[in-house]
Formats: structure tokens, C-alpha cells, sequence
């Protein structure tokens, strides 16, 4: 049996940990896949990249708008952008196995980490242990029980993401920040694309956030929402997708691509954790304490599989917090969570933070609200002619804090930053008026937000 200082489970965020190599700890790393965890390979990144694609193509689409003769019959090389972004991706990835590959107090395993016993795991016929194990498995795609569905070569997002023939026509299940991303750079690349949607899109935003989104969306692409997906058959190169909607009408769609988007499960499935006495919720996430740690002393849990971000920068908050508390300034200081932000790389954008309006209202907070649309700045309604978006604000009634921000339009992800550090720095609406904005940029929109917020109070 080998042993180590600690074994980090997944090479995502688990790299996070990675540093205590460079202290003199011997360190080894296990991964199941690429290299570089899902937010590399199958998320963040390549998703991004395309999504930059499909952006530049709506511009050019959109650009007589701002009079300028385009033509709209140009041509996205499909199979040359997907080739691009895969190859970047996966550069990247081999990267790190080399730089692993060089460092001496780094071991690098391929394989899947199952557990034998509390610290005992088994990778390729080895046996490992160490003092501290870190677990950082992520999550994977959530495969629904569909009539049909696993005998059919249905997407997820790990493939949408590689296609190197463009569909003709693409059938997305589910509503979701994936749903929504996917399907809009599909969508935007010259794919016909309809959603199948069990409820609302982005059902987790602020609800007028979504209502907004749904309504701009489904401007653009057509929204089957309230339908279930009942069976799902794979005939002659053809999906047909056959659901029901509320009323109980049956429905009928053909495509020649389908993209399963509806959810994620977490990987922990993948260890063999029945060999150990490592607790788990009932959804199959991993139950820690204030400092990470598991219910098993010197073996910890951070990102996705703990079900309680789904992010790559909080399991990033997370491996800092871990390297810092366990490695190179250690103490006992619990973690402690500034507001979390988040974003979906869609059209329209939505960037977000704090409590939404719905939360505020069950938890029985009295608030104000603060609301300004693009329209209505210089920025976004002289030069851009915004059409929709908008920025919104919710304070305290007493205290004047700032509890939630929630942005949808361009931009609305850089926006954000912002009012992140306001929350950060637990801000009023006061200081949100004290600062000059730059004119006419647009954060104005986030200004005129917080001037009609005050003339609310």
C-alpha cells in the first residue's frame, strides 16, 4: 500500500489542492477523466468559447440594425469551430498531465478511486491512503426515466459540446441555465431548435428575471412548457419525442438531434462509498461539516458533489478555503460564504446574486425594489436600441442593505461584478448613490436602479 500526505478524488476543483506538492507534501491526484474536470472539458470553457461564436454570429445577424448592409446568408463552419474548441480543451488538459507528470511530489493516477475501506482506496489494482483525502468528484448529467430514452443516441452536454456535424434540427430537453445555453448557440449557429420543458425556463431566477428571459426566448425559438416527455423513439436517423401537456393533449416532435439537459446527480456513486461510513444525503451528495470535513476525520468534501453550489468558482472559494485552513496558514476558521454569483451565458444574458424576490417574500423580509430597463440609458437605449432587459435591486426596508441584484440583457454578467462586491461589503443604497458612474456607460442602468429604489423608500 502506498502512502501519502493526501489524495485528492477529481481533478477539477480538487486542483485547488494540488499547492501542498509545492510545500514538500506528497500528493496524489486521481481522475477518471480529462484532466482539468468538468468547468475544462465538458462545461465552463468550451460551452463559453462556442457561445462567443454564437454571439458574434447574432451581431452580424443584427447588424443592419445599426446601419450597416450585412449579409445574412453567411456561414458558421460548424465542424471547424467545434474541431477548434475541442482541440484548445483538450490541449489544456494534456497540459496539466505534463506539468503533474515533472513535479516530484505529485503522483497522477487515471483511473476510478474506489474506497475499501475509511482511508484505504483502490485505483488500478493499487491501494493508497494517506492522511487527508479530498473528495471532489462533480456531478454528472441526470438521465431521466423516458420511455425509450437510453436506447436512443441522445445527446447530454458532454457531447453537444464535441458534435462535429451540425443538426439540422435539435430537440432540447429541459428548461435550465444548460438548456438555455446550449440550445441558444445551437440555435444561433443555424440549427432549428425547440424546448420540452417539464415547467418554466430557469425556474431558480428571480421570477420576473425568467418571465423576462421566457418571454424574449421564446421570441426566438419555440418553448413547448407544461409538456412531459412520455416516450422517446429513434427511427430512421429520427428522434421522435412524444409528450403530454397539462390539459393531458399528447404531442408529437421529430428531429434528428436531441439534447437531454434536465438535471445532474452527483458522482459519488462512482467511489464505492457503501465500504466506508462516509454519510450522504438522500439525493447522493456528500454531507461535511463548517470546515468541510465528512463525518470521517482527515477526509473532506468540496464542489459539486456536496450539492450546495454548482459552480467552478465556488468549488474554487472552496480548495482555497481548504489549502489555506489545512496547509499554509492553519487554523480551525469555519468556511464562510460571501454572496454567491452566478450567470447564464444565454440571449438574453442573466447574471445574478443574492435573494431573489420570492425568497424575500417566503422569509418575510420587507424590501424595496429598484428596477431600471436598458431602454431607458444612454448606453443601452441611444446606442444599443435594447429592446428588453433590465436591471433590479432589492434592498432592506430598515437597514437600506442591498439583499439581491439580478440583471438580464448584454453584459449582464460583467455588470454584475459591481454589485457582487456591494453585497460583499454589505452595502446600502446609500452607497450605491454615493459613487459617480461613468457616463454613458452602461452600469448607468444599474444607477438609475438604485435612484428609483430611493424613491421608493
Amino acid at each position: 500500500m502506498k502512502t501519502y500526505d493526501l489524495i485528492i478524488i477529481g481533478s477539477g476543483g480538487g486542483s485547488k489542492l494540488r499547492p501542498a506538492g509545492d510545500l514538500g507534501k506528497k500528493v496524489a491526484i486521481i481522475e477518471k477523466d480529462d484532466l482539468g474536470g468538468t468547468c475544462l472539458n465538458r462545461g465552463c470553457i468550451p460551452s463559453k468559447m462556442l457561445i462567443h461564436t454564437a454571439e458574434v454570429a447574432d451581431e452580424i445577424r443584427n447588424a443592419h440594425k445599426y446601419d450597416i448592409d450585412n449579409d445574412t446568408n453567411f456561414k458558421v463552419n460548424f465542424e471547424e469551430l467545434t474541431t477548434r474548441v475541442t482541440e484548445s480543451v483538450s490541449k489544456t488538459s494534456h497540459s496539466i498531465g505534463d506539468y503533474y507528470e515533472k513535479h516530484k511530489n505529485v503522483d497522477y493516477y487515471h483511473g476510478t478511486a474506489k474506497f475499501i475501506e475509511n482511508k484505504v482506496i483502490e485505483i488500478n489494482g493499487e491501494q493508497l491512503t494517506a492522511e487527508k483525502i479530498f473528495i471532489s468528484v462533480g456531478t454528472r448529467a441526470r438521465i431521466p426515466e423516458i420511455e425509450g430514452l437510453r436506447d436512443t443516441p441522445f445527446m447530454t452536454s458532454t457531447e453537444a459540446l464535441r458534435l462535429r456535424k451540425q443538426p439540422k434540427k435539435l430537440l432540447v430537453l429541459g428548461g435550465g441555465y444548460v438548456a438555455a445555453e446550449l440550445g441558444y448557440f445551437y440555435g444561433a449557429v443555424g440549427t432549428e431548435v425547440e424546448f420540452i420543458v417539464r415547467s418554466t425556463m430557469l425556474k431558480g431566477e428571480d421570477g420576473e428575471i425568467a418571465e423576462e428571459f421566457t418571454k424574449v426566448f421564446g421570441e426566438r425559438f419555440k418553448l413547448h412548457l407544461g409538456h412531459s416527455p412520455t416516450k422517446i423513439q429513434y427511427e430512421n436517423d429520427e428522434f421522435i419525442v412524444t409528450s403530454e401537456d397539462k390539459e393531458g393533449n399528447t404531442h408529437e416532435l421529430r428531429a434528428d438531434a436531441l439534447l437531454n439537459a434536465t438535471g445532474i446527480v452527483p458522482n459519488t456513486d462512482t467511489l464505492d462509498l457503501e465500504n466506508t461510513d462516509i454519510a450522504l444525503n438522500a439525493r447522493g451528495y456528500i454531507i461535511v461539516d463548517d470546515n468541510l470535513q465528512t463525518n470521517i476525520p482527515g477526509i473532506y468534501a468540496l464542489g459539486d458533489c456536496l450539492g450546495r453550489y454548482f459552480f467552478r468558482h465556488s468549488v474554487n472559494f472552496e480548495g482555497e478555503y481548504l489549502m489555506r485552513t489545512l496547509y499554509t496558514k492553519p487554523s480551525k476558521e469555519k468556511i464562510d460564504y460571501p454572496p454567491m454569483p452566478h450567470a447564464v451565458f444565454s440571449n438574453p444574458q442573466i447574471a445574478g446574486v443574492g435573494k431573489t424576490e420570492e425568497e424575500l417574500k417566503e422569509e418575510g423580509i420587507h424590501y424595496i425594489v429598484g428596477k431600471n430597463p436598458y431602454s431607458k440609458s444612454a448606453m443601452g437605449g441611444d446606442a444599443w436600441m435594447s429592446e428588453h432587459g433590465f436591471c433590479k435591486l432589492l434592498f432592506d426596508r430598515v437597514s437600506r442593505k442591498l439583499l439581491g441584484a439580478h440583471i438580464i440583457g448584454k453584459e449582464s454578467s460583467n455588470m454584475i461584478h459591481g454589485l457582487i462586491m456591494a453585497m460583499t461589503m454589505e452595502a446600502t443604497l446609500d452607497d450605491l448613490l454615493k459613487m459617480i458612474y461613468i457616463h454613458p456607460a452602461l452600469p448607468e442602468v444599474v444607477r438609475n436602479a438604485a435612484r428609483n429604489a430611493r424613491d421608493s423608500f
